[in-house]
């Protein structure tokens, strides 16, 4: 990145630097891998790249559905520009079916499709290992108003509905998947993020005896192996179908 450019703020998996414009980022995806909330950590060479153009393919998808996101448009290959949130600092993660941390947490068995989608939000905060908090808890903590609150539930569910098609159409079954949101300048709600098979848990649905394949973090999480194989396959659909 052109030392012009400060930089804002750096994530787990990507760096965020100002812009000519003060409204707008430049956003660059890095090849860092974590999971358990960094506890294993790995860098995986084209991860980065691979992240960004299957999000900015996503992103420009949604906003086609009248989705308000905060991307502008593709840099280059590792790199996007977008508009300047202020993140709230909660993770939305929607549920489709129950894996992963729902099944350590219930009584519910791993693969079962919920009869609805299952909303659960989560503390943005390192130090408190993310927790899953409750909405009296967010009122509580003045984090957001409940009616953005209500909006951001209503966009989370509008948006599960738009990528379940999207998915379904490279032969994807959308398991579950988290969303970050944030404030623009004029105090809209915009998604914000990323979208991609890092935040995202995708099955192949080209299996047989429903076996389950991962496309996503979790051949990571797991220790499956194939991480860029996965997320390769991912962007070869994508570039098919639009």
């Amino acid at each position: 990145m052109n030392n012009k450019y400060e930089l804002i703020y750096e994530g787990k998996a990507k760096k965020v630097f100002s812009h000519d414009d003060v409204d707008k980022v430049i956003i660059e995806f890095k090849d860092d891998a974590t999971a358990f909330n960094a506890l294993k950590k790995a860098k995986f060479e084209g991860k980065g790249k691979l992240n960004c153009l299957i999000s900015a393919r996503i992103f420009e998808f949604l906003i086609k559905k009248n989705i308000p996101t905060h991307f502008i448009e593709l840099k280059n290959e590792n790199t996007i520009i977008a508009q300047k949130i202020k993140v709230i600092p909660l993770e939305i993660v929607l549920r489709n079916t129950a894996y992963g941390s729902l099944c350590k947490q219930t009584t519910i068995r791993p693969g079962t499709d919920l009869a609805k989608p299952l909303i659960d939000f989560y503390l943005k905060n390192d130090e408190l290992n993310d927790p899953l908090i409750t909405k009296d808890r967010i009122e509580l903590m003045n984090i957001i108003s409940s009616n953005d609150l209500n909006l951001i539930v209503d966009l989370t569910l509008k948006i599960n509905e738009i990528l379940k098609i999207f998915f379904k159409n490279i032969q994807l079954r959308l398991i579950d998947f988290k969303l970050e949101f944030g404030y623009d300048s004029k105090n809209n709600i915009l998604l914000g993020d990323e979208i991609s098979p890092d935040n995202c848990r995708l099955w192949d649905l080209n299996q047989k005896n429903d076996t389950i394949v991962s496309l996503d973090k979790d051949r990571f999480r797991n220790d499956l192996g194939g991480l860029i194989e996965a997320y390769s396959e991912i962007n070869r659909r994508i570039n098919k179908v639009i």
